[in-house]
């Protein structure tokens, strides 16, 4: 049976009306237009604070009419009607062009809802032909029930500028309406031991509440169950996975011959995760693990323990990582963990897009022929070319810097499903693991190996010290003369670098509400950076190079090599040494403009120093204001090197799209009310409940709204996103 949530606007409202709701706000059935949640609440007798609208911003606000004033235009025909509205306390302009009849409706005291985008007019805030909805103060005032209806709340809902809070608010009006019952998808016993709302009282209410204390128990209703329907969904989507046979993999010889060589003791982290991937490894289901580490924890041996493993068997490991620098220094460092003799036995191969054609040729039939059981690549071991004689097992570097499609393009290379090891240096919060990665097992290395020396950081407040560029460059020069090297980090390439933030997903820019817009200055850039520390006297007999990613491959590869042999002291780049690049020697790093960097981006490129047992020392160079949310950014890493701390942090300050990683899954966040920042304890309590429920009925039988919602939730896109995870 169809559910009335799957019925077309255009059928529920008519061509025109869901034509705009669907290219406005990409609004297609009923259920979409009825899960486009209010995003706060007005009443009549409340005005929007006008001191806190941001300029270029659009807005829904209410107000009451002031002032009303109509003048001819000077250097044209036509007039000019200007309504001056209120909060009380500041005024806004509402600008019209040759409409005079709106002083017919705009007249003093009137109260309504007006949107538009705010702009500026000589140094005066204005909305410039706004929409705007009157209170009908006459019906209120011939109502007995005057006090409740200035009260009652009203929603004011996510809008474009061509489709208006009060218009979406019309069509949800005709919907509800005509709306027959709605089945509710979390089970009457889980709603009765949390006393929740039933679904069609909740979606009524949140739309049409009459008090603060109905849409307040709405939002709790159906903000639990997005929780548990995406959970249900999560776990189905985990038992699929495991329904699926992998060939197991035993450890033998050659495992057992790495350990007993192995120079230095495992952390009681690694050997407890090497234990549950041995476990995974060995089991008829294919393993989907992900471990998040620190940076420098140790986590690319866990992953070469199971690559032994699975060479055991005769089978294959895929070790993809995000760049060519790191590709060509994970196949470096293979090599020298292996030793001369094991190295020689597996045949660890380099295949990036850079690589010259025989070259290419040569990892090519390496791969397909077995004769090489580790093979370590960039996208370049996506391409339909590449095959491979019995891939055991793909090892995901990093695995924030790819897109799911890429993950399975590499996966459906493996005759059998290959078991999948994800690997990230950027810690999860536990709301997030769950939410986004709830069809996988975590595993987590907190623990230091023996000899990390702790990273000295530093902010360097430009804004308050410009003074102290100087002393920037002397300390640089200070660890070069004890013979260590150092990296400084820069957001552009060049001055034609178009990169206004380094990693905008990463960390919002925007400020305190109410703070202007101001240009921000031209980031520093690689290129006339080096050139500057060329003719820094203190930096003279420094050897400095340049490492971005307009470099071919090759080039790329050959300054890494430099670097690691001490050929060269300072290293100017790009975020393109962020992970994994491993220099002992590196004991400085120096981040210009660091407020354009997001708060994990500044956590990983701080790793890259104090790797060889020698002191580390990183200075944040940022320009913002003190007090800034992007100085707050800067600050928060420089006050901690612990990175859950962090992560949480970073979680509070990111949107909640780019958390659920949007850009990999296509779309924008299908999140509407659940927050993974603050919602931690009930997507728990939901995850709990949820395998409570399919545990005693898998299928869903007994339970067919759920099983509804999560076909609706689970369109083909989404469901695929889930899959690839």
């Amino acid at each position: 049976m169809t559910s009335p949530l799957d019925t077309k606007l255009q059928t529920a409202l008519g061509g025109r009306t869901a034509g705009a709701l669907q290219k406005g706000l990409g609004l297609v059935t009923v259920g979409d237009l009825l899960s486009h949640y209010p995003r706060r609440y007005a009443k009549r007798g409340e005005l929007t604070a006008l001191s806190e609208l941001e300029l270029d911003t659009n807005v829904t606000i209410v107000a009451e009419v002031l002032q009303v004033t109509e003048r001819t235009m000077k250097a044209k025909r036509g007039s000019i009607f200007e309504a001056r509205i209120t909060d009380g306390k500041g005024i806004l302009t509402l600008t019209f062009f040759n409409q005079s009849w709106r002083k017919n409706e705009l007249k003093p005291g009137v109260r309504g809802i007006f949107a538009g985008k705010v702009g500026d007019y000589r140094g005066t805030r204005q909305l410039a032909h706004p929409e705007y909805e009157l209170f009908d103060d006459e019906v209120a005032l011939a109502d007995t029930s005057a006090r409740s209806w200035i009260e009652q709340p009203i929603p004011i809902y996510p809008a474009t500028s061509t489709v208006a809070s009060w218009q979406i608010a019309k069509s949800i009006e005709i919907v509800l309406d005509t709306l027959p019952p709605l089945e509710d998808p979390v089970p009457a016993e889980v709603r009765r031991e949390r006393q929740l709302l039933p679904y069609a009282r909740a979606i009524e209410l949140i739309h049409r509440p009459q008090k603060d204390s109905d849409w307040g128990a709405a939002r709790a209703a159906l903000r639990f169950q997005e929780a548990f329907v995406l959970q249900c969904a999560l776990l189905r989507q985990r038992a699929v996975l495991r329904e699926a046979a992998a060939t197991p993999r035993e450890p033998g010889a050659l495992a057992r011959e790495f350990d007993a060589a192995m120079p230095f003791t495992l952390t009681g982290d690694q050997r407890l995760v090497g234990e549950e991937v041995a476990r995974d490894l060995a089991g008829l289901a294919p393993m989907n693990r992900l471990v998040q580490g620190e940076v420098g924890s140790g986590k690319t041996l866990v992953a070469l323990r199971a690559m032994l493993t699975v060479a055991d068997s005769g089978g294959q490991s895929a070790l993809l990582a995000p760049t060519e620098v790191l590709a060509s220094q994970h196949l470096r460092s293979i090599v020298a963990t292996l030793g001369p003799d094991l190295a020689a036995r597996l045949r660890p191969t380099l295949l990036t897009g850079q690589l010259p054609a025989a070259e290419r040729k040569k990892a090519l039939l390496a791969a397909v022929s077995g004769s090489s059981r580790i093979v370590v690549g960039t996208h370049a071991l996506l391409s339909d070319n590449v095959g491979f004689f019995d891939l055991g097992l793909v090892v995901v570097d990093e695995q924030h810097r790819f897109g799911v499609d890429q993950r399975e393009a590499l996966r459906q290379k493996g005759a059998k499903p290959p078991h999948v090891l994800v690997l990230t240096a950027t810690p999860i919060p536990r709301s997030v693991a769950m939410t986004v990665f709830g069809d996988l097992d975590v595993s987590t290395i907190s623990e230091l190996p023996a000899g990390r020396v702790p990273i000295q950081s530093f902010v360097v407040p430009l804004a308050e010290r410009p003074g102290w560029v100087t002393r920037i460059w002397e300390r640089l020069a200070e660890e070069l003369a004890q013979g260590h090297q150092a990296f400084v980090v820069c957001p552009a390439i060049d001055a034609t670098d178009a990169v206004e933030d380094a990693d905008p997903a990463d960390g919002p820019e925007d400020d305190r509400p109410g703070t202007p817009a101001t240009p921000r200055p031209r980031p520093a850039t690689v290129t006339e950076v080096a050139e500057s520390l060329r003719h820094n006297p203190v930096l003279a007999s420094a050897r400095i190079a340049m490492l971005h990613g307009r470099m071919s491959g090759e080039a790329k590869d050959a300054v890494m090599r430099a670097f690691a042999a001490r050929e060269i002291d300072v290293l100017v780049a790009t975020t393109v040494i962020e992970v994994g690049v491993d220099v002992p020697n590196a004991s400085a790093m120096v981040i210009l403009d660091a407020d354009r960097f997001g708060v994990s981006q500044l956590h990983q490129l701080r790793g890259r120093v104090g790797r060889g047992g020698v002191p580390g020392l990183c200075l944040f160079v940022t320009g913002a204001e003190q007090g800034s949310l992007a100085r707050e950014r800067v600050e928060a890493v420089a006050s901690t090197l612990d990175g859950f701390e962090l992560a949480q942090r970073d979680l509070e300050l990111r949107k909640e799209g780019d958390v659920l990683g949007s850009v990999q899954s296509g779309g924008r966040s299908s999140l509407r009310l659940l927050r993974v920042a603050t919602d931690g304890d009930l997507i728990l309590d939901a995850r709990e409940l949820a395998t409570g429920v399919l545990e005693g009925d898998p299928a869903l039988v007994g339970y067919p709204a759920l099983r509804d919602a999560l076909a609706r939730r689970l369109d083909e896109s989404e469901a695929a996103f889930l899959a690839k995870n």
